[in-house]
């Protein structure tokens, strides 16, 4: 008999996880990671770790199975938070999810399973895995989830060959509304429970209260760019070489103080992200203000009116070599030659027609159409039709 360690949340994709491995003919055993101690951030009703870890032991309770919690807050302290710090730092926007899928859940987590003499390890993800063979050798696919509304396979976008040969996403070929039927029907207390939100297994947490602990508030200004500035007009339409496109396409526009008039004050250019609206506080334009860059170095948000503003928009992102992920590291491309794929650069994203260019120095992906909001730090992953085939962080 197969035994799979199942990560227990605490919520009804986890609960129903465990539910459907068993009536597979699996040992199943439920493990509850704790990964953060720190109350003073999290917004306390807003589901505290608790609560989570007393649903899951419930859950385990009425499946009849063992059930136990490993305590991984150092190891997400220093591989998540700490990380989290210096990108905002650097004036990078980082995805903790994705992060705390590769460094935490299929890491850590995973290895401590194994120890329990685990096959598998298995997660409420609603994604699918595939298997083909190929040259005499096992692959493993990573493949969107059946709901669309649902489809979480980038969050798992940095995953290895090793890792998803141990993984198992039994959800995956369900949708949301079926997954809280089968929990309904089984009586499981996680039945009607609310999806968590906020940072992976902290709870909701208020983000900029979490970085003023590390960076420090300094006042700064707040810039607006006109939409019709010359810059955003002369890119020439012809181009000496493919090389030269893709690094004129993917280079962020410049800025320096005197490119538009100060509009208002911030206490911090490094707890902005590009294309966000909120928290800007200055009022009195025809459309809303978004944040099109911000500079750490010289403490400086530059902002142009309207979600349309050119100062957002850009066809191409560059991916340095050691940033660049092959989930399917047989599909991966050699230098100067290129790929059609479909990709997206956040979560939730509808896909986007692109093609891959790999040059000696690094990835490059050219957007048929030009994408608001390339934020450097975050993740871009592209698909072959429903496969996920590979990932890199936008530099």
């Amino acid at each position: 008999m197969k035994k799979v360690v199942v990560g227990l949340s605490g919520g009804v994709d986890s609960s129903v996880t465990a539910y459907l491995l068993q009536q597979q003919g699996y040992e199943v055993i439920g493990l509850f990671m704790k990964n953060w101690h720190d109350d003073t951030v999290t917004i306390s009703d807003e589901c505290p770790w608790l609560d989570d870890s007393n649903d899951a032991m419930m859950v385990a309770e009425k499946l009849g199975i063992p059930f136990q919690t490993v305590d991984l807050s150092e190891e997400y302290k220093e591989r998540i938070v700490d990380y989290m710090f210096r990108e905002y730092e650097l004036g990078r926007t980082p995805n903790p999810d994705v992060l705390c899928n590769r460094e935490i859940k299929f890491d850590v987590f995973m290895k401590i399973a194994l120890s329990l003499g685990a096959d598998y390890v298995a997660t409420g993800h609603y994604c699918r895995k595939g298997i083909l063979e190929k040259d005499g050798e096992t692959i493993y696919q990573l493949l969107a989830g059946k709901d669309d509304n649902k489809d979480q396979s980038y969050f798992l976008c940095q995953l290895t060959q090793e890792q998803l040969s141990k993984t198992l996403f039994p959800i995956g070929e369900l949708l949301k509304p079926e997954v809280r039927k089968i929990a309904a029907e089984q009586d499981l207390i996680t039945a009607d429970k609310k999806d968590s939100q906020g940072l992976c297994f902290i709870g909701k947490v208020r983000l900029p209260e979490f970085l003023q602990q590390k960076l420090k508030a300094k006042e700064g200004v707040i810039v607006e760019i006109d939409s019709q500035r010359e810059q955003y007009q002369d890119l020439p339409i012809q181009f000496n070489s493919k090389a030269e496109e893709l690094e004129l396409l993917s280079k962020k526009f410049q800025y320096e103080l005197a490119d538009g008039k100060v509009v208002g004050k911030h206490q911090g250019a490094h707890y902005f992200t590009k294309g966000q609206r909120k928290g800007l506080a200055v009022g009195g334009t025809p459309e809303p203000l978004f944040v099109i860059d911000t500079d750490v170095n010289e403490n400086i948000i530059y902002t142009g009116q309207g979600k349309e503003h050119p100062g957002l928009f850009r066809k191409a992102l560059f991916v340095a070599n050691d940033e660049v992920h092959w989930v399917r590291e047989d599909l991966a491309i050699a230098p100067d030659s290129e790929l059609k794929v479909k990709a997206r650069i956040r979560y939730r994203q509808e896909l986007q027609e692109a093609t891959l260019h790999q040059t000696e120095n690094g990835l490059y992906v050219l957007f048929e159409n030009a994408q608001s909001a390339i934020t450097e730090g975050q993740f871009v992953a592209w698909y072959l039709e429903d496969e996920l085939v590979g990932s890199g962080v936008i530099s």
